[in-house]
């Protein structure tokens, strides 16, 4: 398929069949999983996708892309392509997994509209796999006192594992930066004394509230944000901090999701 990639949309194929074989094997494909791909491109990863998988659905925001897809896979008969933006999409499968080598720019709203958005939260998947800028899953996989908003928000919905490196030289045309094949495990379908973790929407708005008013100011010390913002008298907050073992001085940064999680339960 000779297309040229669109800087506009963030393009660039994954061209080494080694690191696509990496990629497939940690999204753990069998002959029953349904595979939502995001991103197709040149159809590299959705074939080897579509050799081990039930059915695979690929989504394609470059219309220039379809037609050539549909014609490289007319005699795959579990492979559909789909013209969408996925940011604007909404899955309709009980059970499914999500693998994509998608543009950088778009990995955050990404990651947001899988968890937070109410129709994808009707339908979560069980498993996420993803090809990222080697810095932004660094990011996910951040550990107090080096915690970020992104991080808390991707550990809160699931378990992030980094499964190796990206040599930027595997990609046509060669990306500036190097990236990070991720997997995100569901906490909801975890086992294990985590899966219960995700609380209901009223609990999850109010953890996420506090955390971003955290973050707001996150080199300024947290008790008088809190205060400020939150409207309530600074020792009081002193006094959840003592109860969630946290120094008066504390940052957002140092906080661990738990935390988070008691502050807000606290307050």
């Amino acid at each position: 398929m000779n297309i040229q990639p669109k800087k506009s949309l963030g393009q660039n194929f994954l061209v080494n069949p080694h690191i696509i074989d990496k990629i497939v094997s940690a999204a753990e494909v069998s002959k029953d999983d349904i595979i939502l791909e995001v991103g197709p491109g040149t159809g590299n990863l959705t074939k080897k996708l579509a050799e081990k998988a039930k059915k695979v659905i690929s989504v394609e925001k470059d219309h220039r892309l379809i037609e050539p897809l549909k014609e490289t896979f007319r005699d795959h008969s579990n492979i559909e392509i789909i013209e969408a933006d996925i940011l604007r999409w909404c899955p309709s499968y009980a059970s499914y997994k999500v693998v994509a080598n998608i543009p950088y720019y778009i990995t955050s709203n990404f990651l947001r509209t899988i968890f937070e958005s109410a129709s994808w939260r009707m339908a979560q998947p069980e498993l996420i796999v993803l090809t990222i800028q080697k810095e932004v899953a660094q990011r996910i996989m951040a550990k107090p006192p080096h915690m970020n908003l992104l991080a808390l928000s991707v550990q809160y919905y699931s378990k992030p594992e980094i499964v190796g490196y990206i040599s930027k030289n595997n990609f046509r045309p060669v990306p500036k930066v190097d990236s990070a094949i991720i997997k995100l495990i569901s906490r909801s379908l975890a086992s294990g004394k985590d899966s219960g973790k995700i609380r209901n929407p009223k609990q999850t708005r109010e953890i996420f509230e506090i955390m971003k008013i955290g973050f707001s100011e996150k080199r300024k010390q947290l008790a008088p944000i809190l205060s400020k913002k939150l409207e309530i008298n600074k020792n009081t907050i002193l006094e959840a901090f003592k109860k969630t073992e946290l120094k008066e001085t504390a940052r957002a940064e140092e906080l661990s999701l738990n935390q988070w999680q008691e502050l807000a339960k606290i307050l």
